[in-house]
């Protein structure tokens, strides 16, 4: 049973940013729903709502959507028209192939004043006779009915006619009453002898798995009997699914709803044998009984094997899918062998000598997608060394040192004291030694410098002092 959820929801609000507490239009068809709820809490700002093509028996729980405009509800199981008082500003109801027999339910419609569209169209109420007159006279605030205009003539003659017209309809919506309940309880005895018969077959299979020995063998004729089981399972599948598909039935609610439940039942058994098939991989051959390791390419990947001597290492190139998630690959180096993992799928090569699977490294081509594994070769070569000129080396010497210099950001002049002398001009003025410390004790120590330079000076008291 399918059910709303605020995960599903929010996820059909991406042009809502997910918000669903703001959100004023949602497209929930085909989501096979069974049961209408929740919206009327979490998406009080409704002005569009869609459930096409669903199971829902039953509108409720919308009555607190009061910004309500259109309610898509065509292609369900919907047998009575219900709970849309509260839609305030209802103004088009859809209601498109469902199982509407009680025509005299859109009564309820009147509270909606604003309402100007309605559909039923392949309805049973359709059929009844004086059909549309009855809903004309009832619903007056309507404009449409079934895409089609009612005028204002036509109005009229079905107020002229209401009394015989609802009297009729009462009458007809008896009977399909009657025959509502009938079918009911066929589909109720329908669906009882369905589950007797499968719980018969059930049994039957759990006898013939039933071993007759204690001890079983495996041989042959084993293997070809539990081949010819698959077979004669496959074709019981087969006539069954021929037998329900052309099995006539009424279309009912009931009937809609098996259907729904078999196709369920028929595609989560193919999901269940997918998935079986799945866990059981295929085991293959890498490592022989006398433990030979062998080469292997089930991906059936493009690759190429160098042996780079310069560098002493090995490296494989081997062509992964481009787009391929690298989550995907599981890379293991051995001594003597490299495996790699594709989506499960085991790539194993022998290697020419031995390397470090320590010091290996593998890295994925950010153009081409493919994986590159570099391994450090176990024995290190020592290479002999070039003899060089001196000139060479002189020139080589040069141009690093070029190098270093423009690579660093400062450069500094360096210059030799011994060759080159500048006077210092830092020293031209030589300073006092003084004996005091701050400004305190510097100013008495001039005023007795002054006092001392002035023993020739004469003093007369007729002078008054200049401070």
């Amino acid at each position: 049973m399918v059910r709303i959820t605020e995960d599903l929801v929010r996820r059909r609000a991406e042009h809502n940013n997910c918000e669903i507490f703001s959100l004023e239009e949602i497209s929930l068809h085909q989501q096979e729903i069974e049961k209408l709820e929740h919206l009327d809490k979490w998406c009080r700002d409704l002005k569009i709502l869609y459930l096409q093509n669903n199971l829902i028996p039953k509108i409720e729980n919308v009555s607190k959507l009061k910004k309500l405009e259109y309610l898509n509800v065509a292609l369900n199981n919907i047998e009575r028209i219900e709970n849309l008082e509260g839609c305030e500003e209802l103004k088009k109801l859809d209601l498109t192939a469902n199982f509407i027999g009680e025509l005299s339910s859109i009564e309820s419609l009147k509270c909606n004043i604003h309402l100007k569209e309605l559909f039923l169209m392949g309805n049973p109420c359709t059929e009844f006779e004086g059909y549309r007159q009855f809903v004309v006279a009832t619903l007056q605030q309507l404009k449409y009915l079934d895409s089609k205009e009612i005028e204002r003539s036509e109005r009229i003659k079905a107020l002229q006619d209401y009394p015989e017209v609802q009297w009729k309809i009462r009458e007809q919506e008896a009977a399909y009453l009657l025959k509502r309940a009938r079918e009911k309880e066929e589909a109720q005895r329908r669906m009882q002898e369905k589950k007797d018969e499968k719980q018969k077959q059930m049994d039957s299979k759990l006898g013939c798995d039933s071993p007759d020995s204690p001890q079983e063998k495996p041989n042959r004729a084993e293997a070809d009997g539990e081949q010819e089981r698959c077979r004669t399972v496959e074709n019981d599948d087969d006539d069954e699914d021929r037998k329900f598909w052309e099995e006539p039935t009424p279309y009912t609610p009931e009937s809609r709803l098996e259907t729904h439940r078999y196709m369920e039942e028929k595609r989560r058994a193919k999901d269940n044998a997918r998935e079986s098939k799945k866990r059981e991989k295929t085991a293959w051959t890498l490592v022989t009984a006398e433990g030979k390791v062998l080469n292997v390419n089930v991906p059936k990947l493009h690759f190429s094997l160098k042996d780079d001597e310069e560098n002493n290492q090995i490296i494989l190139d081997l062509a992964v899918y481009r787009h391929l998630d690298t989550s995907l690959l599981d890379v293991d180096v051995q001594p003597t062998y490299v495996r790699v993992l594709v989506k499960g799928k085991p790539f194993q090569l022998v290697l020419p000598e031995e390397v470090k699977p320590d010091s290996s490294c593998a890295k994925r081509s950010q153009t081409t997608g493919h994986l590159v594994v570099t391994m450090p070769k176990a024995k290190e070569i020592i290479l002999a060394k070039q003899k060089v000129s001196a000139s060479i080396k002189h020139s080589d010497c040069n141009t690093q040192q070029k190098a270093t210099r423009r690579s660093g950001q400062v450069e500094k002049l360096e210059v030799d004291p011994s060759k080159y002398s500048f006077p210092d001009v830092t020293k031209i003025v030589q300073e006092k030694e003084r004996t005091g410390q701050g400004p305190i004790k510097l100013q008495p120590q001039k005023v007795t410098e002054a006092k001392k330079s002035s023993y020739d000076f004469e003093n007369n008291e007729d002078v008054p002092p200049l401070i």
